[in-house]
Order: C-alpha cells, then structure tokens, then sequence
C-alpha cells in the first residue's frame, strides 16, 4: 500500500463519518421540528380557528374557509414552493423539505395531541411558539416546513425588494384577507402569533447569545488590540489596509484594521474601551448570523 493511500483513506473515512453525524442531526432537528410544529397546531391553533403567517397561515387560513383538512392543505400549498426550492436553491434542499412537509402532514393526520386551552393569548402565544420552534428546528435540519421564505428569495432575485420586505407584504395580504373573511379579532390575534412564531425561529436558528462583528480604525490600533484581548477576553484579526479619502483628503497611509466579534451585550463596554483610547475612531459594525471555529468564547483573563 502506497502512502498516499494511507493517507487519503483515513481522510475519506473522517469526511463519511462527517456526513453520517451530520444526516443523523439533520434528521433529528427535522423530527423534532414536526413534532413541535404538529403539537403548536393541533393543540393550540387549529381547535381554535387561530392563524398564523406564511403558507402556514395561508393553510389555516383555507382550512377554516373551506373545510378541507388541514394535512392535505400543508401538502398542496407547499408544493409550488418546493418546486421553487429545486431550481433555486439545490436538490438535497429541495427533497429534504418535501420530506419534512409529508412528515408534518402525516403527523397532523394520524397523531392526535391534546386541546391544551380556550385562552386567546395563551393560543397565540403558545402556538406560535412551538410553531415557530418546529420550523426554526427544521431550518437547523436542512428543510423548511413553511416555503415563504422559499418564495421570498426567489422574488428578491427578480425584484428590487428585499427578502423581509416580501414576507411582510405577503404577511399582511394574509392578515388583510383574514380580517375580511373571518373577522378583525382573528386577524390580530394572527399578528400577535405571527410575531411570536417569527421570534422563536430566530431564537432556535441563531441562538439567545447574538454576536457582532466589529471593524475598527485607529492611529492608535495597538493600544485598542491590547485593550480588546486584554480587558475584554476576546480575540482579534489584523488585516493590513491603506487610507484613502477622508477629512484631512487624500492620504496614502498604512493602517492595521482591527476585526473581532463580540456579543451584542459587550457591544457598548467595547465602545467605552475604544472611546478612552482614541474618540476619533472609526468603528464598523455589523450583525452576524453563525460563527464556528475560532476564539468565540471569552479566554480567562489574566490576573
């Protein structure tokens, strides 16, 4: 046996074990999220005519119009959606969110869960929240079980709105509509569950610790990296650039940018530490989404 083989069939197993762990959590998230989904559902929404955003909500919507069950309505809506995902976003996208929809269907038409209360706000609460837990645990999976945010890339790609502006437009065509067709108190009960749903997804999708990432300028860079790893615990990047225009005008002048990621919470103690060394500063934020790798948690600080 060659040396190269013994080197890349390690690595090939290392890379098959990857994909296993990867499949098997991906499977689970999806799981979970039916689950959680169904019991939001039929313990909260559905026995009470409540609705939510989306083609979730479009399907609530229709199942209190029209009386067709709810499994199949989750199946038929979704589906161009689907189709959608296929040419837009992959194959493996687009499959594993067909299978976490029939999963869902499947699970709303033969599981039953208990009636958990009549309370309005519980309903809306509640129900949004483990709705929202299922769709935000399936997101985490691989899939969707909702295609609105399908929907909402695929027409920011031939318009000039943004993915958050189709959603709340199509959003506020759902809540029109049930306000029209069911009455006003439903609709704003809808909005309330919406706004709940949409929280929790966050919540599940990108964590309770939200992080930022952070760009800063200085003359005085060294003294503000010293600050930031020492008084602070976290840790820095040094990228090289080059001053361009600016107050004083033009000026070829090297600069270290510093770059680091923090949590929302440090965000203002970071601005003091800046502050006391250099007011002039220029500081660049931004939100960042996921993080791995790296110095993401604080290091002990040294006595």
């Amino acid at each position: 046996m060659s040396s190269t083989t013994r080197i890349t069939r390690p690595k090939e197993l290392r890379i098959r074990r990857l994909e296993w762990v990867r499949a098997l959590k991906d499977t689970l998230f999806i799981g979970l999220g039916v689950v959680s989904a169904a019991f939001g559902l039929k313990g909260f929404l559905l026995p009470n005519q409540f609705l939510d955003g989306g083609v979730m909500g479009i399907s609530l919507l229709a199942n209190i119009v029209t009386g067709i069950s709810l499994p199949w309505l989750v199946v038929l809506i979704n589906l161009p959606f689907i189709l959608v995902a296929y040419t837009q976003v992959s194959r493996l996208f687009a499959i594993k969110t067909l299978i976490a929809v029939a999963m869902l269907a499947g699970v709303l038409a033969v599981v039953e869960f208990p009636l958990i209360t009549h309370d309005k706000l519980l309903i809306a609460v509640f129900g949004g929240f483990f709705l929202g837990a299922g769709i935000g645990l399936s997101i985490r999976g691989g899939s969707v079980i909702d295609g609105t945010e399908v929907l909402a890339i695929y027409s920011s790609k031939k318009t000039t709105l943004t993915v958050g502006d189709i959603i709340l437009i199509l959003n506020i065509v759902i809540f029109s509509v049930a306000a029209y067709l069911i009455n006003m108190e439903t609709a704003l009960y809808a909005i309330l569950t919406y706004l709940v749903a949409s929280k929790t997804v966050d919540f599940v999708v990108h964590g309770i610790e939200e992080y930022t990432s952070v760009m800063i300028i200085s003359d005085k860079s060294q003294e503000i990296q010293k600050a930031i790893i020492e008084t602070m615990g976290r840790g820095v990047t040094i990228l090289k650039g080059t001053s361009g225009y600016g107050k004083r005008g033009h000026q070829a002048k090297d600069h270290d940018v510093i770059f680091s990621v923090i949590t929302r919470l440090e965000l203002q103690k970071l601005k003091t530490e800046i502050a006391k060394i250099d007011e002039n500063a220029f500081v660049v934020e931004n939100s960042v989404n996921d993080i791995k790798g790296g110095m993401i948690k604080k290091r002990p600080l040294q006595d």
